[in-house]
C-alpha cells in the first residue's frame, strides 16, 4: 500500500508545474543521497541540478524495489523542469517492441493510450507491470522517444550458442570478467554448471555492450534505467562506453537499500531508500 501511495502521488504531481517529491522512509530523510566522490550529502533537488548537466545519465535499480521506480518517475519529472529531455532508454524493452512503442507515441495525441497497454506493448511478464507501468505510461505521453536498450530473445540465444568476440581492453580485463562471473554464479544461486558460465558471461557483456551502443546513439540528454549490475561503472555499461571511447559526460546514479553500501568505483551518486524484508530468491530456483 505504501508503494502504491507513493506512485499515485507522483502521477498526480506530473500535472503540476514542479514534480512532487517522493516520500522518503524515515531513516533516509537525511543522508539519503550521497556524492560518492566527495562524500557530500545532497538534497534531491541538488542531485537533479547535477544530473541535468550531464548528456547521459544511467540509473541502476533493484528490479523489485517499489521505491526505486517511484524515484525514477520523479527523476523524469524533475529533470524536465531543468532542461528538455532528449530520450529515455529502458533495459526492459527489446528491439522487437520498438515499432509498437513508436506507434503508440505517434498516435497517443489523437487516439490516446489503450486500456491494455501491456498487451499493446507485448510487455514481458518478467518485468512487474505494477512497478514499471507508471514510468512507461508517463514516457509514452512525452515528446521525446522511449527506446529499447536490450537484446531480443533470438539474439540472446545466438550469443549463448556462439559467443561473439568482444572488442575492448576494459571490458576484457580479468577483474571485470571475474566479477561478472561471480555475479552470474550468485544470481543463479550456484546452480549453473561450470560449462555454461562462459556463455552466460558473454550474454551479460553483450547486453552491456548493446546498452552502451544504444545510449550513445540516443538523443541527448539521454536517461537509461537498468539493473544495478548493468549500471556499475567498474563492470557494467560504463566499461563498454569507455571501450567505445565515449564515456565522458556519463553519470551513474545507483539506487540502493539502506545498509547496502555502494562503492565509489561503482557509481557517481547513490540514493539510499527503504530496506526491504529479506527474500530468498534462490528458494524458487531450487524447486
Amino acid at each position: 500500500m505504501r508503494a502504491l501511495l507513493i506512485l499515485t502521488l507522483l502521477l498526480l504531481g506530473a500535472c503540476q508545474s514542479a514534480p512532487l517529491m517522493p516520500e522518503l522512509p524515515v531513516p533516509a530523510r537525511s543522508g539519503a543521497i550521497q556524492d560518492l566522490h566527495s562524500g557530500q550529502i545532497l538534497t534531491p533537488e541538488e542531485l537533479v541540478v547535477r544530473l541535468s548537466r550531464a548528456p547521459r545519465v544511467m540509473v541502476g535499480e533493484q528490479h523489485d524495489h517499489p521505491e526505486h521506480h517511484a524515484v525514477q518517475l520523479w527523476l523524469l519529472q524533475a529533470l524536465a523542469t531543468q532542461r528538455a529531455q532528449g530520450s529515455l532508454l529502458l533495459e526492459m524493452l527489446v528491439p522487437d517492441q520498438q515499432p509498437r512503442v513508436d506507434s503508440l507515441q505517434q498516435h497517443q495525441a489523437t487516439q490516446g493510450l489503450p486500456d491494455d497497454l501491456p498487451r499493446a506493448l507485448a510487455w514481458s511478464p518478467g518485468w512487474d507491470w505494477a512497478l514499471y507501468g507508471p514510468i512507461v505510461r508517463y514516457a509514452l505521453l512525452q515528446p521525446y522517444p522511449l527506446l529499447a536498450a536490450n537484446l531480443d530473445t533470438a539474439e540472446v540465444r545466438g550469443i549463448y550458442r556462439q559467443p561473439p568476440v568482444l572488442n575492448g581492453e576494459r571490458s576484457n580485463a580479468t577483474t571485470v570478467r571475474n566479477e561478472l562471473l561471480r555475479q552470474v554464479r550468485d544470481s543463479h544461486c550456484g546452480l549453473l554448471p561450470d560449462s555454461q558460465m562462459p556463455a552466460m558471461l558473454a550474454v551479460q557483456q553483450q547486453r552491456d555492450r548493446r546498452m552502451a551502443e544504444r545510449l550513445l546513439a540516443a538523443p541527448t540528454p539521454a536517461l537509461l534505467f537498468a539493473g544495478a549490475f548493468h549500471a556499475r561503472k567498474d563492470v557494467g555499461v560504463p566499461v563498454h562506453l569507455s571501450d567505445l571511447e565515449s564515456s565522458n559526460g556519463t553519470l551513474v546514479l545507483m539506487l540502493a537499500q539502506q545498509g547496502t553500501p555502494v562503492a565509489p568505483q561503482s557509481a557517481d551518486y547513490v540514493w539510499y531508500g527503504a530496506q526491504l524484508p529479506e527474500k530468498d530468491y534462490c528458494a524458487q530456483m531450487r524447486r
